[in-house]
């Protein structure tokens, strides 16, 4: 979720329907250009495959969790477990926090977060009936992911002459993405300034071409 807001849980959960889109689309192409900032020859010949979520269904009633508070339009069962998630995550997990993203169409939410059997527990002891959460492991949290992009983002016009940085958001799923004009220019350069954990480049096209 790129530029995620604190604001309100309601600009949370739309920017959590934000990414859900957009890692439905081109997933393909994702796998091939969005790619960390360690070079092909560093990888290992067979990489670890990413662990299986933990996956935990809602059994508490429908209606348990509290409802949309003014100006919140979407008081499905969904909705509710991921503003308690968000809500929780905020008052006492933001050492462990790393985001959430939407699966309507499954009526599922992901949520990352470093490790935590309290975490795990509470969350998902909460969860409705119909709602399934999938619990990502990672390594990092929002307030860390969120300062490394910030960081990066510092000074937009800093990398003028080399390429050009044209986004910059923290991802829910552990990373900064990083848009810039040309990837393989970019990617040595961004891992001198800032190392090689948690970013990843990929090409995206200028905004007036969008």
């Amino acid at each position: 979720m790129r530029g995620r807001s604190k604001a309100s849980t309601g600009a949370t959960i739309a920017g959590a329907v934000a990414l859900f889109l957009l890692q439905g689309c081109g997933s393909e192409s994702d796998s091939q250009d969005v790619a960390d900032v360690h070079t092909r020859s560093s990888r290992p010949a067979h990489p670890a495959k990413p662990k299986a979520p933990t996956v935990c269904v809602g059994k508490q009633p429908v209606g348990s969790l509290p409802g949309p508070k003014h100006g919140e339009t979407d008081g499905t069962p969904l909705w509710r477990v991921m503003a308690y998630v968000e809500k929780t995550a905020d008052k006492h997990y933001r050492t462990v926090y790393t985001g959430l993203s939407v699966d309507q169409d499954h009526q599922a939410t992901d949520v990352y977060r470093i490790p935590s059997d309290a975490f795990d527990a509470d969350i998902c002891g909460a969860a409705e009936k119909g709602v399934t959460m999938r619990l990502h492991d990672t390594d990092i949290n929002e307030k860390d992911l969120t300062a490394l992009s910030d960081r990066i983002s510092a000074d937009m016009n800093r990398w003028d002459g080399t390429f050009e940085l044209r986004e910059v958001g923290p991802d829910v799923r552990g990373f900064v993405f990083v848009g810039v004009d040309d990837p393989a220019k970019a990617r040595p350069v961004i891992a001198k300034a800032f190392g090689k954990k948690h970013i990843r480049v990929r090409h995206v096209a200028p905004a007036s071409a969008r």
